[in-house]
């Protein structure tokens, strides 16, 4: 188990995020979070006893904003809040974005600046530890006003409602809270409204995208480098003065990767008569990978800001002012996870291009589609049709969901971001385009073997083609195996990120 991850609402980072989310570490909250939680519940209720109208607080909600509720009526209004906003669709999220919310939602509302009640919060924080996880369904969110459908089926078992899972078994809330030695919760007046306006929900999802993004675009220059080396290929383009003298950050880094991947390698040239310069998929790695790189950084850096935000509504001041505005609202995320997504397919985009000069014994001289005997053996031929269905499905994807926007409640929520699709989007291009860097290592090695040349491996091509020995053989025939068997031993090690911290152990990569 991960150490534990104390949680003070500033200083959450996305590799604490997935500790909890994917590695289960335990979650607290720090002391000095809680004087500020307690002092915002105090004005709320200060506010409550006046009667002084205040959104979410004795009003109802969003084009309801005018109608009164009174203070009586507050309790069933938050609860009827979460009853009647959990209305998403789908399949659910997996178990490390719902623990992913949830670690998010918890850091948020210890800013402070929410109005809830700390034994709320810790309600929350206690469906992490025990491991109890809402079902939430994946589709249904504008980004704007917050997450609201998939954040109310995270608080629909806090209630003793809905649904969740425990040990893996979905059961009803109710349930897994009493399996889980929990007790279901009442919600007072504005918390409803605090756990689910905000974006959390495509900040958790974009963000376990991001953290794979990053190892994934170490990893493309490793299977770059590996096809540099089944091609012979050239390394002049990797020298640092032509970088430097465009200074852009990310293809500076690639090109640095390059060098320290393709050290002491046996099979690179240099320019001679006849071999000038390699095709673009080889040549202009440090350009291509680059631009990746960067945009996934900026990305990296909204994405550590925003999960230690306030993002709810109203926002409750330490001078007692409750104000209407509009942090929920998700297209300062929205944006740059579209950004993350095309970053992605073109990461896989490129890869695919280089599985197929790998293949095509036109361009690499080797037999048709990798194997021996082509014709009665087909090899690798439709693993680089898989790879291209997933290239151009990535393509589709990419599209940005940022610039849509369809107006809800009543024409008072006019423009919405539509950013949890984008990070929901970002996530699924970055799972193909594993894939598909997975399918290049692969094809990688079985030409390398085909040429016999694995002893002259430069320092990171023989890191990466030996554990990716350890875990897939050589392919001879088409009747020893069952090729998805092969590739998904491959993507596993993707998948995990051991491959690339296999390399990281003795080759410092960057990304920018």
């Amino acid at each position: 188990m991960s150490e534990k991850v104390v949680l003070d609402g500033n200083h959450l980072t996305i590799d604490e995020v997935v500790a909890v989310a994917r590695f289960d570490a335990p979650v607290e909250i720090a002391p000095e979070a809680v004087e500020a939680v307690n002092k915002s519940r105090e004005i709320v209720e200060t506010i409550q006893k006046s009667g002084e109208p205040a959104y979410g607080i004795n009003t109802g909600f969003g084009s309801l904003q005018k109608v009164s509720v009174s203070d009586e009526e507050t309790v069933q209004l938050q609860e009827n809040l979460i009853r009647t906003h959990s209305s998403g669709f789908g399949e659910p999220f997996s178990r490390d974005v719902v623990r992913a919310i949830m670690l998010v939602r918890v850091n948020s509302l210890l800013k402070g600046f929410s109005g809830i009640r700390l034994s709320t919060v810790k309600a929350l924080l206690d469906l992490i530890n025990h491991k109890v996880h809402p079902h939430i369904p994946e589709k249904g969110s504008l980004g704007a006003s917050g997450d609201l459908a998939p954040l109310s089926h995270m608080v629909l078992p806090m209630l003793g409602l809905g649904r969740a899972y425990y040990d893996g078994e979905l059961m009803s809330g109710k349930e897994a809270l009493d399996k889980a030695g929990l007790t279901p919760i009442q919600l007072a007046s504005k918390e409803g409204l605090a756990l689910i306006n905000g974006t959390t929900v495509l900040t958790a999802v974009g963000a376990l995208a991001t953290y794979d993004a990053i190892a994934l675009a170490k990893l493309s220059d490793v299977a770059g480098a590996l096809s540099i080396e089944a091609h012979g290929g050239l390394t002049d383009a990797f020298v640092p003065e032509i970088h430097e003298i465009r200074a852009q950050p990310g293809q500076m880094a690639t090109a640095k990767n390059m060098r320290a991947l393709l050290e002491g390698s046996g099979n690179t040239t240099h320019s001679e008569p006849g071999h000038v310069q390699d095709a673009y998929t080889l040549r202009c790695i440090p350009q291509i990978h680059g631009a990746s790189k960067d945009g996934i950084e900026y990305v990296r850096q909204k994405v550590e800001i925003e999960i230690n935000s306030v993002t709810d509504n109203p926002i409750i001041l330490p001078d007692g002012r409750v104000i209407s505005g509009g942090n929920f609202h998700g297209e300062p995320m929205a944006q740059p996870f579209d950004f993350l997504g095309i970053a992605a397919a073109e990461i896989g985009n490129v890869s695919e291009r280089r599985i197929e000069r790998l293949v095509n014994n036109q361009l690499s001289g080797l037999p048709s589609f990798l194997v021996k005997n082509p014709g009665l053996n087909s090899g690798y031929m439709i693993t680089q049709y898989a790879a291209a269905a997933l290239a151009s499905e990535n393509k589709v994807l990419a599209h940005p969901a940022s610039v849509d926007s369809i107006p809800s409640c009543e024409n008072q929520e006019d423009f919405v971001s539509m950013g949890t699709i984008a990070a929901r989007h970002a996530a699924e291009i970055v799972n193909n385009a594993k894939r598909i860097v997975a399918t290049e290592i692969m094809a990688a090695c079985q030409a390398i073997d085909l040429k016999g040349v694995e002893d002259k491996l430069g320092k990171g091509g023989r890191i990466a083609y030996d554990y990716v020995r350890e875990h897939a053989e050589f392919i001879e025939n088409d009747k020893d195996i069952e090729i998805y068997d092969e590739i998904n031993k491959v993507s596993a090690l993707v998948d995990d990120h051991s491959l690339v911290e296999k390399v990281l152990k003795d080759i410092e990569l960057d990304l920018a």
